[in-house]
């Protein structure tokens, strides 16, 4: 979902380092917990288990005391000798660059939440292993398929599930809601199409405020897919082996969000940071933003007016990516730690385990007995605002995603950018993101 330069260069050498470390034939070092790598057929032993369990944070809220509490919870429950501890490993983009480092390092983790979109980028690296035969023994198909498509899309390929969805959102429009009423707009009726879109930020901009923000720096990529979704269709195929980034539809979509800081000024020229938007929210710097439902916690603790959620409003139709985290298992690690990590998955992903963190940090609960129990029936008649996420994923697709991921994303993101701040025409960036896209992925499609 997000690419920076230094992820990309970073990712880059991290894998070049790997792939002449394995061709030197360089003996591995031990890994977590002193199991050997491919260590899976490793004899069992009876001896209690840590397990390590990277996890990022990439949004507003206390999300790592949740993560923290969730494990001491898990190992005050848990009488099988199985102990987690979590390790905070920064955003995303540490979290994955972290866990390639360990890998090289013939220490991976036990288990890893990380981004859903990295899953191409470790497959490359023959890091982590398929989740079927564990989901067939502990849960089988009522399990997976309680999941909605949409979170599973990213979890998947070539007929093997290889993540769990927990952490998942989409991007949705946060309004507010006062702004609207001092402008003469309906409260309670958010912008449905681009044109409304349009003509409400023109009303509510004003000296000190923008009519709408969204984020050219971090998750640029992210914010244009839900553009070219709801213009034409996605912008890769499922295998991560093709882009279709050169689409006329693409074209006029990009040019929409052009005209939006260029010819209508209801957005600011230049970079606009992913992560200070939601300030400038709730500060009233912005009436409107295009964010992740993962930050709704952070901004209802945070608004002082009452503010509205809403769909990203239709181009042709309605549509959006969806984001967020999944949690993968480590090859590398014995056996019975993979098991181990299982059960982990198994508890954390419990209907009203999913329905409470949904509930204290705002990302969607991504099963439907989740979203039945009576917490959430609750929560959701006395903040209704949290619905509007769950409600889109009737028009939510894959999250960008592909083989050589770290080229391909940089190529992207520094493309989009280049037409934002108009350096380049919409036409001009897309055509060379997708020749030179291409050309990274060739070796993929031989």
């Amino acid at each position: 979902m997000v690419f920076s330069n230094a992820r990309s260069i970073i990712v880059t050498v991290l894998i070049a380092c790997l792939l002449l470390f394995t061709a030197c034939g360089a003996p591995a070092a031990p890994s977590a917990g002193g199991n050997t790598p491919g260590g899976d057929t490793a004899p069992k032993s009876n001896k209690p288990i840590e397990l390590s369990f990277y996890f990022p944070v990439a949004v507003g809220g206390p999300l790592t005391k949740i993560f923290d509490s969730l494990a001491e919870q898990f190992n005050k429950e848990n009488k099988d000798g199985i102990t987690v501890k979590p390790i905070y490993t920064g955003s995303n983009q540490d979290t994955l660059i972290k866990a390639q480092t360990a890998v090289m390092g013939g220490t991976p983790p036990d288990l890893m939440l990380v981004s859903s979109t990295d899953l191409f980028t470790l497959l490359d690296m023959d890091a982590i292993i398929p989740l079927n035969d564990l989901i067939a023994k502990d849960g089988g198909d009522a399990y997976i398929k309680d999941f909605y498509e949409g979170f599973l899309a990213n979890a998947q390929t070539g007929g093997k599930t290889y993540s769990i969805p927990f952490q998942r959102s989409t991007i949705i429009l946060y309004y507010n809601k006062d702004a609207f009423k001092e402008v003469g707009l309906d409260p309670n009726k958010p912008p449905q199409n681009y044109q409304e879109l349009t003509e409400y930020a023109k009303k509510l901009t004003k000296p000190g405020r923008w009519g709408i923000e969204i984020s050219s720096t971090e998750y640029i990529g992210w914010m244009f897919q839900a553009l070219a979704l709801q213009n034409g269709k996605n912008l890769m195929d499922q295998d991560g082996k093709k882009v279709f980034f050169n689409t006329p539809e693409n074209v006029k979509a990009l040019q929409f969000w052009i005209d939006l800081i260029k010819k209508e000024k209801v957005m600011p020229e230049g970079a606009t940071n992913w992560a200070t938007i939601p300030s400038d929210f709730m500060s009233g710097k912005t009436a409107m933003m295009y964010h992740t439902t993962g930050n709704l916690g952070a901004v209802k603790n945070g608004a002082k007016f009452e503010f509205g959620t809403a769909f990203l409003p239709a181009g042709k139709n309605f549509g959006t990516p969806v984001g967020g985290a999944n949690l993968y298992i480590f090859k590398g690690i014995a056996k019975e730690r993979q098991e181990a990590s299982w059960k982990y998955i198994r508890w954390l992903t419990q209907p009203e385990r999913l329905a409470q963190f949904s509930i204290d940090t705002g990302y969607v609960a991504p099963t439907r007995s989740s979203n039945e129990t009576e917490i959430m029936k609750k929560y959701i008649a006395s903040f209704p605002q949290a619905v509007t996420a769950r409600d889109q994923l009737k028009y939510a697709s894959a999250s960008f995603s592909t083989h050589n991921s770290g080229e391909v994303g940089k190529i992207w993101n520094d493309n989009l950018q280049s037409a934002i701040t108009g350096t380049a025409t919409a036409a001009e960036a897309l055509k060379k993101a997708q020749e030179a896209a291409e050309k990274v992925l060739a070796p993929f499609n031989k």
